[in-house]
């Protein structure tokens, strides 16, 4: 999760949205670029209709407003139209619903976060913000040279809306890495209601050259090249180790080079562009991967891409990404041991923390949160399958380049000593890393079956908590169902129940309910202990 912008989109007032809903209803557009456009409008306007005309099905009433936040568009013309919710101008935080509709506009089903009705009794808060702003700075211990930036929300995510401060406090780790904290107050009684860290991090200890001598692209300027990709639209940039503090997307340095070689491939290289020639190349697979697959163009969908920063900090071992400077950020290492975050699955793993935060933003708190881990550890594994690297070998080892044997494993997460195999009520209360081992177990078994077996001469041994045996169907149709799962479904605050729930609703769509992808995929909920 990232830091929260303190900004919001001015939205129409209500009389005037169902003005605008019902003129784009009327409009059509034969032919040409405008038909596309028109396309999405008018699936944009058939669902706010929707949502006005059934009210009581998606809890929205008096002083509610909608905002667009994406829209996917079958190729059967069924339409997926994602929202956020505000009450008198306040997000609503679990108030987020996607409506599903037919190519003609009809209602056909809808997803909603816990949030039902998002009506409070005032948006005037008892306690000042000042007040909540203080006592956030003392919730986040470890964090320095902090800042403390509050925001009034309507907090709903257990389903119950109350007035609340949701305030950021963002600073310096003790590495130098960025560091923030969000703390939710209620705004009439001043409790805290949750406190969850607001960066999304893979930890690792890397010690290898993770892929070779690869093509990079890079852009040709007045003296030399930069590491620009032109195709794909990021950079990648030495910030000097400069704290997180300090870092925007245009911190630091741009790499740049007379010759177009970059690095030497050295372990603990002295040359600073090594670690970048990993990141660089390994950002564009991952862009790669979700475009050729899922026909994605970054993170958000519209192209851009996102600036990559290797050097930050001092020291820090560690990866993860950032919505406030949308960037991805990779330490040193200890300099020992542990040298730079920047291998396959550390960056695909980064880069989809963005694209949950672009679509279910999958909240980082209890059961939600170790979805969020567990989608990054899936798409980060997908993407070293995807790039079938000759150094990195594809496997269900998450981050075993840069932190052997493994960080993470998938056939049986428990193995670290910290992970859950199977869901129990327990899961919840896990830190978001460990939790995510119930999916990351579900991906496995559903991908290659229970049971003893060697992949591409790694051996692997998945149990299950049923005492099933599991058949797989393949990483790729699994990643395909998991993809429009967490597209189409999911919301802010989807749990395991209900990511068993939108995983088939998504099985059914692309394989038909009955189908040996649909059955495979309830069979591997089942054998992890959520039903």
């Amino acid at each position: 999760m990232s830091p929260i912008s303190a900004r919001r989109r001015r939205t129409l007032p209500a009389a005037i949205a169902v003005a605008a809903t019902a003129a784009l209803l009327a409009a059509t557009v034969q032919t040409g670029s405008a038909a596309a456009v028109t396309t999405r409008d008018t699936a944009i306007a058939h669902a706010r209709a929707n949502v006005t005309h059934n009210a009581s099905v998606f809890g929205f009433g008096a002083d509610q407003d909608l905002q667009v936040k994406d829209v996917i568009i079958d190729p059967d013309g069924s339409q997926h139209v994602r929202f956020d919710r505000t009450y008198r101008g306040l997000p609503v935080v679990g108030g987020d619903l996607v409506v599903h509709q037919d190519a003609k506009g009809r209602l056909k089903d809808s997803s909603r976060a816990a949030a039902h009705d998002a009506a409070v009794k005032s948006t005037v808060p008892a306690v000042p913000a000042e007040a909540t702003a203080g006592r956030a700075l003392g919730q986040a211990p470890g964090i320095s040279a902090a800042t403390s930036s509050p925001e009034l929300v309507v907090w709903a995510a257990d389903g119950t809306p109350r007035l609340a401060w949701r305030t950021t406090v963002a600073g310096v780790g003790d590495h130098g890495q960025p560091a923030s904290r969000i703390v939710v107050t209620d705004a009439t009684t001043g409790d805290q209601i949750e406190a969850y860290d607001a960066d999304q991090e893979a930890t690792g200890t890397g010690n290898s050259e993770y892929t070779g001598t690869v093509s990079i692209e890079t852009k040709a300027q007045t003296g030399g090249y930069a590491l620009v990709d032109t195709v794909r639209g990021h950079s990648t940039r030495d910030a000097r180790n400069a704290s997180a503090g300090s870092i925007t997307a245009t911190s630091g340095v741009l790499f740049t080079d007379a010759d177009n070689v970059w690095g030497d491939g050295k372990k603990f290289s002295t040359d600073r562009a090594t670690a970048a020639v990993d990141a660089h190349a390994n950002t564009a697979w991952t862009y790669d991967y979700y475009k050729s697959t899922f026909g994605r163009s970054g993170i958000k969908n519209d192209g851009k891409g996102a600036t990559v920063f290797v050097h930050v900090g001092t020291k820090w071992d560690n990866a993860q990404w950032s919505d406030a400077c949308f960037c991805m950020m990779t330490g040193d290492g200890d300099g020992v041991t542990d040298p730079e975050q920047v291998d396959l699955d550390t960056m695909g793993h980064e880069m989809t923390h963005g694209v949950t935060s672009a679509t279910a933003n999958l909240r980082y708190s209890g059961e939600s949160g170790g979805l969020n881990e567990a989608t990054s550890d899936i798409f980060g594994t997908m993407v070293e399958w995807y790039a079938n690297n000759a150094v990195d070998t594809p496997d269900y080892l998450f981050s075993d380049q840069s932190t052997p044997p493994w960080l993470r494993r998938m056939d049986k997460p428990s193995l670290d000593g910290a992970s859950a195999d199977c869901w129990s009520k327990k899961v919840a209360q896990l830190d978001v890393h460990n939790s995510s081992g119930v999916g990351n177990h579900w991906f496995y078994l559903a991908s290659e079956g229970s049971g003893a077996k060697t992949v591409k001469g790694v051996a692997y041994n998945s149990p299950t908590c049923n005492g099933s045996t599991v058949a797989g169907i393949g990483n790729d149709k699994v990643a395909k169902i998991w993809y429009r799962a967490l597209t189409v479904y999911m919301t802010s605050t989807t749990n395991y129940k209900g990511a068993r729930v939108a995983s088939l609703s998504a099985a059914k769509d692309l394989y038909g309910a009955g189908s040996a992808e649909y059955n495979a995929v309830a069979a591997a909920w089942s054998a992890v202990s959520v039903s």
